[in-house]
C-alpha cells in the first residue's frame, strides 16, 4: 500500500521541470499563477464547481495571453533589430554598404538596448526568480549570455577597446523569443485536451416538465430529457426510453451502445436517434467527468521516475553549461588574446548548452500521454506504474466480471431439507441477497424476479467478505455462503449432508436456515468473447497469464483452458489473492494485477501494477495504480502497449536532448575552431530552439 500513498503526496506538485518553465515563462505573474494552477480545470455542474471553473479559465487565458505575449515581443523586437542590422559595422562590410552618421552608435546602443530590457525582459525575470529560488535553469543560462553581450558592448560604446555585440544580442534575443512562441503554443495544445473533456457538457438540460434549467442547478433525482442528437448532461440512469448513445468521446468506445430502462448514462456522452428520460445521479464533484478531469489533472502533475531523473539531469546541465562557458571564456581569453571573441564564445555556450529541450522531454510526453489515455478510456493514477508497464512479465487475472462476463445465471435450485420447497428456499435467499451488489447476488434476485416470488425486507444484513452473507428473514437467521465457507463455518452440518454437485460446473451458494442446511443455488458464468483475443495478444506480447478466482479448482481449470492461460489459483479468498501476488514475485516476475478494485483491493495494493477494470462510472478504486473504465479484457492490452509506446518516446527525447547538448556544446566552444567551423550565439539560439521544437513535435506523435 506505501507505493501508492507514496506516489499520492507529488499529485498536488507541479512537475519541477514544467514548474521551471512556467515560473520562467511569467516572471512577475508567478503569484496569480500559483494561486490559480490549483484551481484547473472542473465541471460546472455546482456552485463551488463553478467557482474553479473561473479559475481555470483565468489560467488558460493566462497561458493564452504568454503566448501572445512572446509573439508580440518577438514581431516588435525583429522590427527593432531590422536597423540595428544596417547600423552595424560588420554588417555594413559583409554586404558591402557603408551607411555613417553622427551619433550612430549611440542610436545602435538605444535600440539594442530597447530589445534588450524590452524583448528580453522574460528572460531577465526568469533568471531573477531562479536566484531567488537557488535553482539556476535555462533562463539562467539566456540571462547571462544577453547580460554579457550586452554590458560589454556597452562598455565598448563608452571608451573600452574591442567591438560591440549588438546584432547578435538582438538576433539571439529575437530567436530565444520565437523558440519560446512556438515551444509555449505546443505546451498548450497538450493540456487542451483536458478543456474538450469540459466542453463535452452542454450548458443546461430539459426536465420533463419543459423547464430548462442550469447544470449547476441540477440535484440528485431530477429527470432531465434527453432528446435525439442532444448530449446527456449528467450522470443518470434511464427510466424512460430506448436509444443507441455514443461514448467515444468519454470511453474511445467506437460502437454506439444501446440503452434502456435501468441503464448507466454518462454525461457528455451523445444521444442517438431515441428520447430518453434520465434519472439524475452524478452531479459535480461526483459526476464521472469531473472525477476523470481531476484524475487527469492529477497524474499530468504527477512526478514519474523518468521525469525526476529527467530533472536531475537538467540540473546537471546547467552546472555543465556554466563550467563550460567560463572554461571556454578563459581558454580563448588566455591563448587567444581576444577578449571580444571570448565573450563571444562563452555566450554560445551559454545559450546552446541551455536545458530547454530537457527539461521538457518528459513532462510533455506525460501530459499528452494522459490526455490521450482518458479520452480513451484508461485512467492513470500513478505515472510511475503507467511507464513501468514496459517491465510487466506477468498479468494476473480476476476472474469475475474480468475474463467472464460476470451476470450469472441460476441453472438449479436444490432443496436438501424437507422443510423447504425450491421456491421459498429461493425466496429466503433472494431476499438476502437482494441487499448484496456480488454478481452472484444480482443473478439469484433475478432468478427470483423471474419465478415472481415476493421477497421479504431483511434484519441483521451483514456482508462476510469473500465468503458470502447472512441476516434474518421472516425472523429466520438465513446464512448464503459459499461452499468452502460453508464447510469451514457449518463443518458438522455439512459432514452430515453431503453435497454432491460434480456435474454442475458452476459457482454454489449454500443456504443454511437456522443452523439447517437448507440446499443449494447453482449459478453459471460466462467468459467474455473479448478475453479470448486479450489473452492471445498477451502470449504474443511474451506476457505470462494466470487467474485468480474464490470458485472452485473444477471451474477455475474450465475456464482456464479455455482461454489458454499459463495457470491459475483457485477457491482463494481476498485476503489470500494477496500471497498469490508475492508468491509470483518471488519467482522474478513483474506483476500486474487486473481486477474490479473491491474485493481486488490487497492484491491491487501488491501488485507492481494494480489495474482496476470496469468500473464504470465509479472510477474511485483507491488502491488501483490505472482504471479501466470498461470490462474489456482487451484495454489491458492496450493499456501496456501505450505504456511501452510512452516511455519509449520519453527516452528518445531525453536521447535527443542529450546527444544534442554533446555535440553542440563543444562546437560552441570552438574545438573546430582551426577546421573554419564556428557556431554564432544567434546560430546557437536557433539550435537550442530547434531541438526544443523537435522535443515538442516527436512528444505529439504519441498515439494510442
Amino acid at each position: 500500500m506505501n507505493k501508492h500513498f507514496k506516489e499520492s503526496e507529488n499529485d498536488g506538485v507541479m512537475s519541477k521541470s514544467m514548474e521551471e518553465h512556467h515560473s520562467q515563462h511569467q516572471g512577475n505573474h508567478n503569484d496569480k499563477h500559483a494561486h490559480n494552477h490549483n484551481h484547473e480545470i472542473k465541471s460546472n455542474h455546482t456552485k463551488h464547481t463553478n467557482h474553479d471553473n473561473q479559475n481555470h479559465n483565468q489560467h488558460h487565458d493566462h497561458h493564452q495571453m504568454m503566448v501572445e505575449d512572446f509573439k508580440k515581443r518577438f514581431i516588435v523586437s525583429v522590427i527593432v533589430t531590422i536597423p540595428i542590422l544596417i547600423l552595424s559595422p560588420l554588417v555594413q562590410r559583409l554586404l558591402g554598404f557603408s551607411f555613417v552618421f553622427k551619433g550612430d552608435v549611440y542610436l545602435l546602443l538605444a535600440l539594442a538596448s530597447f530589445v534588450f530590457f524590452w524583448g528580453g525582459a522574460p528572460f531577465l525575470r526568469g533568471f531573477k526568480d531562479e536566484l531567488i529560488k537557488k535553482r539556476p535553469g535555462m533562463m539562467t543560462l539566456i540571462a547571462l549570455a544577453i547580460s554579457v553581450a550586452y554590458f560589454y558592448s556597452l562598455a565598448v560604446v563608452f571608451g573600452l577597446k574591442g567591438k560591440f555585440f549588438f546584432w547578435e544580442l538582438a538576433t539571439l534575443i529575437d530567436v530565444m523569443l520565437v523558440g519560446h512562441w512556438i515551444e509555449m503554443r505546443s505546451v498548450m495544445g497538450a493540456s487542451k485536451a483536458l478543456e474538450k473533456l469540459v466542453e463535452l457538457l452542454p450548458s443546461s438540460a430539459q426536465l420533463v416538465n419543459g423547464r430548462i434549467v442550469d447544470i449547476s442547478n441540477l440535484k440528485k433525482g431530477d429527470i432531465v430529457l434527453v432528446k435525439s442528437g442532444e448530449k446527456i448532461p449528467t450522470d443518470g440512469i434511464v427510466v424512460k426510453g430506448v436509444s443507441y448513445i455514443d461514448e467515444a468521446m468519454i470511453t474511445g468506445e467506437s460502437k454506439m451502445i444501446k440503452k434502456s430502462k435501468g441503464a448507466k448514462v454518462i454525461g457528455g456522452s451523445l444521444n442517438g436517434d431515441g428520447i430518453l428520460e434520465i434519472e439524475v445521479v452524478g452531479v459535480g464533484e461526483d459526476s464521472y467527468l469531473n472525477k476523470v478531469i481531476d484524475l487527469v489533472k492529477r497524474a499530468q502533475k504527477a512526478k514519474s521516475e523518468t521525469e525526476k531523473m529527467a530533472d536531475v539531469a537538467a540540473r546537471w546541465l546547467t552546472v555543465i553549461a556554466i563550467i563550460s562557458g567560463l572554461a571556454t571564456f578563459f581558454y580563448w581569453l588566455m591563448f587567444g588574446g581576444d577578449l571580444a571573441f571570448a565573450i563571444e564564445r562563452l555566450a554560445t555556450v551559454m545559450v546552446i548548452a541551455c536545458p530547454h529541450a530537457l527539461g521538457l522531454a518528459v513532462p510533455l510526453v506525460n501530459m499528452i500521454s494522459t490526455s490521450v489515455s482518458a479520452k480513451n478510456g484508461l485512467l492513470i493514477k500513478n505515472r510511475t506504474a503507467f511507464e513501468n508497464a514496459k517491465k510487466i512479465s506477468t498479468v494476473v487475472f480476476d476472474k469475475t466480471g474480468t475474463l467472464t462476463l460476470g451476470k450469472f445465471r441460476v441453472d438449479l435450485v436444490k432443496a436438501l431439507s424437507g422443510n423447504f420447497d425450491v421456491n421459498e428456499l429461493l425466496r429466503l435467499v433472494a431476499s438476502l441477497e437482494v441487499n448484496s451488489e456480488h454478481s452472484v447476488s444480482r443473478g439469484i434476485v433475478l432468478e427470483a424476479k423471474k419465478r415472481n416470488l415476493k421477497l421479504s425486507p431483511v434484519k441483521e444484513f451483514k456482508v462476510l467478505k469473500g465468503e458470502g452473507v447472512r441476516g434474518k428473514v421472516d425472523e429466520r437467521e438465513v446464512w448464503a455462503l459459499s461452499e468452502k465457507s460453508a464447510q469451514k463455518m457449518f463443518a458438522e452440518v455439512m459432514k452430515e449432508n453431503q453435497i454432491d454437485l460434480t456435474d454442475n460446473l458452476g459457482t454454489k451458494v449454500v443456504v443454511i436456515v437456522d443452523g439447517e442446511l437448507a440446499g443449494v443455488v447453482n449459478l453459471n458464468d460466462r467468459v467474455r468473447k473479448e478475453s479470448y483475443g486479450a489473452i492471445k495478444k498477451m502470449r504474443k506480447m511474451g506476457l505470462k497469464c494466470f487467474m485468480l478466482t474464490g470458485d472452485n479448482a473444477m471451474i477455475a481449470k474450465k475456464v482456464s483452458e479455455e482461454l489458454g492461460l499459463d495457470g491459475f489459483f483457485a477457491e482463494v479468498l481476498p485476503h489470500e489473492k494477496l500471497d498469490k501476488i508475492k508468491e509470483l514475485q518471488r519467482r522474478g516476475e513483474f506483476v500486474a494485477m487486473v481486477g474490479d478494485g473491491i474485493n481486488d483491493t490487497p492484491a491491487l495494493a501488491q501488485a507492481d501494477i494494480g489495474i482496476a477494470i470496469g468500473s464504470g462510472t465509479d472510477i474511485a478504486a483507491e488502491t488501483a495504480d490505472i482504471v479501466l473504465i470498461d470490462s474489456d479484457p482487451r484495454d489491458v492490452v492496450k493499456l501496456i502497449s501505450f505504456g511501452r509506446k510512452t516511455y519509449n518516446k520519453m527516452i528518445q527525447n531525453l536521447l535527443w536532448a542529450t546527444g544534442y547538448n554533446a555535440v553542440a556544446i563543444p562546437l560552441a566552444a570552438g574545438v573546430l575552431y582551426n577546421q573554419g567551423i564556428l557556431i554564432s550565439p544567434a546560430f546557437g539560439a536557433a539550435l537550442m530552439s530547434l531541438s526544443t521544437v523537435i522535443v515538442a513535435i516527436n512528444a505529439k506523435l504519441l498515439k494510442l
